[in-house]
């Protein structure tokens, strides 16, 4: 359930760069594709920092975990990429 919690989030924070990016930058293709390529490093981040916590603090093996880290970060991360795709068509 906390995964799902997690994922969800971070597509919610896909829409909120985007978002963002539509209305600072005057809803240009640049700004939107800029904030994706910003949010991909930003949610690798978050995504291993929550690696690290089942890893350190929740017991589990860095095997275990990494198949979470996996989903964690790759579904956002194809949403983002779909949108980039998109953008750039």
């Amino acid at each position: 359930m906390r995964s799902i919690v997690i994922i969800v989030g971070g597509l919610l924070l896909l829409g909120a760069f985007v978002l963002v990016a539509r209305l600072l930058g005057g809803g240009t293709t640049r700004s939107m594709v800029t904030a994706i390529q910003v949010f991909l490093p930003v949610w690798l981040a978050a995504a291993l920092v929550n690696m690290w916590i089942g890893v350190s603090r929740a017991g589990y093996s860095v095997a275990e975990e990494f198949t979470i880290f996996l989903a964690i970060f790759m579904i956002p991360g194809i949403a983002a990429a779909l949108i980039w795709w998109k953008l750039s068509s």
